[in-house]
């Protein structure tokens, strides 16, 4: 989720995986995949630069937690690969 603000001063959060494409015409438009359009104050850079921070600290989680598998007790960690495997 990125925090924005609408050309009305009021705070907007928008789900980063619903952005369709984002337009800049003097304002900078969302469009979501569900059609709905929002206008807001960050210039289309801006938005961009904001969906990418959040998809990469939600990446950086995930890789902390796939690093510190290691750090798990023999237990969790059989567990943890018993899963994994069961996928396949």
């Amino acid at each position: 989720m990125i925090q924005l603000t609408r050309l009305n001063n009021h705070p907007l959060t928008v789900n980063s995986d619903l952005i369709k494409f984002v337009e800049q015409s003097p304002d900078t438009v969302i469009t979501l995949v569900t059609g709905k359009r929002s206008s807001c104050w960050r210039t289309r850079q801006e938005v961009l630069d904001r969906v990418i921070q959040f998809r990469r600290s939600v990446l950086q989680g995930i890789m902390l937690w796939w690093d510190n598998r290691s750090a798990l007790s023999p237990a969790l960690a059989s567990e943890s690969r018993a899963a994994v495997e069961k996928e396949k």
